[in-house]
């Protein structure tokens, strides 16, 4: 008996922190052998079993004093996973750009909020395209120009460039059409309405 005594004594009885730290490295343990693909299925099954809510929690639209949402784009849906870790193939996939220049968005966002590289080249467009495994532009500037154009894009420093308030809520919305069709029509109209002001505002003067 005392020396079971003992033997209990010299025993840290495990707190919550430990027992937690404990799992994670049996989560990590089983799943590090598996594939990429294989380990998001099994957390996604497991997360629904335990009715875990893996999914970022939707924003709540600001309201302007005329009671209109500010952003159609980031209302009461949810938006898709911030996880970092996705790969250029999987986020193209999961945007389902239907244009080249929707994919220059793309490929521009992800450069920007998944590589760090706000400001970019044409060529870094064109090395993303290809890791994503997506079709080759029949030419990657007209397109990147043509993104530009139609304010997806705009000009930084030095010859670069980078995603412009508009592409970056088109692409947020995005595979939902509707919601990226009234994210662009929202930003555009509010930089039509300051245009109009200053225009005004120069024409009294």
């Amino acid at each position: 008996m005392p020396n079971e005594s003992v033997a209990e004594a010299g025993t840290a009885p495990k707190t919550p922190a430990t027992s937690e730290f404990e799992a994670l490295n049996n989560v990590i343990a089983a799943l590090t052998p598996l594939s990429e693909e294989a380990r998001r299925r099994i957390l996604e099954s497991a997360s629904l079993f335990l009715r875990v809510d893996m999914q970022p929690r939707a924003r709540t639209p600001s309201v302007h004093a005329t009671g209109e949402p500010a952003s159609p784009s980031l209302g009461s849906r949810p938006l898709y996973s911030e996880d970092t870790s996705m790969s250029a193939k999987d986020f193209l996939l999961e945007k389902q750009p239907r244009t080249d220049v929707e994919r220059i968005a793309c490929l521009a966002y992800y450069l920007t909020h998944y590589r760090g590289m706000p400001h970019f080249k044409t060529i870094d467009l064109s090395m993303l395209n290809t890791e994503a495994a997506q079709p080759k532009f029949a030419n990657t500037a007209y397109s990147s120009n043509n993104a530009v154009k139609l304010g997806y894009l705009v000009p930084s420093t030095k010859g670069q460039r980078q995603l412009s308030a508009v592409g970056e809520r088109f692409v947020r919305a995005l595979p939902d059409r509707e919601a990226a069709r009234a994210a662009l029509e929202a930003v555009r109209r509010r930089t039509s309405t300051k245009r109009s002001r200053v225009n005004s505002t120069n024409g009294e003067e």
